[in-house]
């Protein structure tokens, strides 16, 4: 699983768990200006992620770590699709982090209200 919040003007995403281990990070903190919008995206799941390194997956029931498409990176965290968030970044090591939260909608919520201020 993992936790977001908003920590003045930076994101913090914690990994917690068997997400943590797999992915082989703690977590990231991102300037919430590099933070181009988030949206709760179960689809995603299903979305071509480009090859795995480091992390592991299990075809449509796992997917913890970097991935490479396109010569652009992404980070997955998601076992549970349906607790999946987006977080679309710029100016960073990834282009976009997809991950499972408990909470998703409310997830979203505290993003876009950090984001508008």
């Amino acid at each position: 699983m993992t936790v977001i919040a908003v920590d003045g003007t930076n994101l913090r995403v914690v990994l917690r768990g068997l997400h943590r281990v797999l992915g082989l990070k703690r977590g990231f903190t991102i300037p919430l200006a590099h933070v181009r919008g988030v949206t709760a995206d179960p689809g995603m799941f299903s979305e071509s992620k480009g090859w795995r390194g480091p992390g592991a997956n299990v075809p449509g029931l796992l997917y913890v770590g970097t991935f490479h498409k396109d010569g652009k990176q992404s980070f997955w965290a998601v076992r549970d699709k349906s607790k999946a968030v987006v977080i679309e970044l710029q100016g960073e090591r990834y282009e976009r982090l997809v991950l499972q939260v408990e909470d998703p909608r409310a997830a979203v919520a505290v993003i876009e209200r950090a984001l508008s201020r």
